[in-house]
């Protein structure tokens, strides 16, 4: 990887810089390691806030000149939260780079949060509040969150409406300065630009930005709250959600966890695609993911049903891993580790995903990992090490969540434990 620098600069940044000489865009993601784990627990939604508005107004320009200056220039930018972080990305041309950061510099250090936009904002959350209600996956995925990993890491990052209405200008300022600076900045670039212009532009747009000591970087734990829960809600379809505990990314069975929800949900090849939704016709959307924050690892499997229906889907769900164990043929693995290579090829080509998969590198393991060392590691997955991981992972301890007119029936349960 000798296009890649990886370093941590005198004022207290750690940046990543892939150089891509035939490119013509470049792409840089900006982490701040404070996330919804960090809001004070009578204050949820608070970070989410902070992001969208720390760009409406600094102390030199108002919000509409900042969004001027962006345009431009024709930079597409953008922000986000997350459990752990709170992330900054743009993209732009190369001759606009050096402009691009030192706006982002500007609102990320210099933030006056105005009370009219904040009171907005505040308005704007509420209400996304209410919409979420109305919108049964999403609403589903919450509750589900809150019971894999706990009072903390399960945060919703919109929060709730009693903690809205006690958040004010002061606590965003208050956030902001606690928990922004240069030593929980994690800075990646992609792109036809050298390393050296890169830590240079850094070391002079964020020097002297609050604390240079490195922080943020210890995990957080979960909460795994394993049961059936339910939530009565008046709708056509039943929302079923069931996760478990497995590996977080930095495990040596990652990849074959990769692989075996290549199997259950890689595309309409996928087992439960094929076997529960066309084969059954039990689902109108069932799917199976990963969640993976830091030193956490959790699987999990959803499916939206008739509600006279989902004793059968759950059941059948659950049927679908073990089997996996039973009758995996060569020619399906093969299938799966393909289509995630080929993800990697493709879609992980672009500028963009190669500086957000850079800085998923050094977030999670700490350094750059090169395109061949995870290939590698799929085209290493085994039928039988998938075998071994389910039987080293197995689903004893299950959470569910249904959200709908009814609860699973006892004896749903009761025969999925025999089986």
């Amino acid at each position: 990887m000798s296009n890649i620098v990886h370093d941590t600069l005198p004022c207290g940044i750690e940046y990543g810089v892939m150089h891509l000489p035939g490119r013509h865009i470049v792409s840089f993601q900006i982490r701040m390691l404070s996330g919804v784990c960090l809001e004070p627990d009578d204050k949820l939604g608070l970070a989410r806030l902070l992001s969208h508005t720390i760009d409406m107004g600094t102390e030199a320009h108002t919000g509409r000149e900042i969004a001027d200056a962006f345009d431009a220039i024709g930079a597409s930018h953008g922000g986000g939260t997350g459990r752990e972080t709170t992330t900054f990305s743009c993209t732009t041309l190369p001759d606009h780079f050096e402009r691009s950061l030192e706006l982002h510099a500007e609102f990320l250090r210099t933030p006056t949060f105005p009370t009219d936009v904040v009171d907005v904002h505040i308005d704007l959350q509420k209400q996304e509040l209410v919409a979420l209600e109305d919108d049964a996956s999403s609403l589903a995925d919450k509750l589900m969150g809150e019971k894999a990993y706990g009072s903390v890491l399960g945060r919703h990052a919109l929060g709730n409406e009693a903690s809205l209405a006690q958040i004010t200008r002061t606590d965003i300022h208050d956030h902001w300065k606690s928990n922004f600076c240069a030593g929980r900045m994690l800075v990646t670039v992609a792109g036809p630009i050298e390393p050296k212009r890169v830590a240079d532009l850094l070391q002079q747009s964020f020097e002297g930005f609050g604390s240079q000591e490195r922080s943020g970087r210890e995990p957080f734990k979960g909460d795994f709250a394993p049961g059936m829960y339910h939530q009565d809600k008046d709708l056509e379809q039943e929302q079923i959600g069931i996760c478990w505990p497995g590996v977080d990314a930095t495990h040596e069975a990652f990849a074959t966890q990769q692989i075996l929800l290549g199997v259950l949900s890689g595309g309409m090849s996928g087992r439960l695609f094929t076997e529960v939704r066309e084969k059954q016709g039990l689902v109108y959307w069932v799917s199976a993911w990963q969640e993976t924050p830091r030193n956490t690892g959790m699987l999990f499997m959803g499916a939206s049903t008739m509600p006279d229906r989902c004793d059968q889907t759950y059941r059948t769900l659950l049927r679908e891993v073990e089997r996996i164990a039973e009758d995996l043929e060569q020619d399906e693995l093969d299938r799966a580790v393909t289509g995630l290579a080929a993800h990697l090829d493709t879609r992980g080509d672009s500028t963009r995903a190669r500086c957000g998969e850079l800085a998923n590198d050094i977030f999670f393991f700490g350094r750059p990992i090169s395109h061949e060392e995870k290939i590698g590691k799929l085209e290493a997955v085994t039928i039988d090490s998938i075998r071994t991981y389910l039987n080293d992972y197995p689903r004893d301890r299950l959470c569910v969540v249904t959200l709908g007119p009814r609860a699973l029936a006892d004896e749903a349960v009761r025969t999925r434990r025999m089986d």
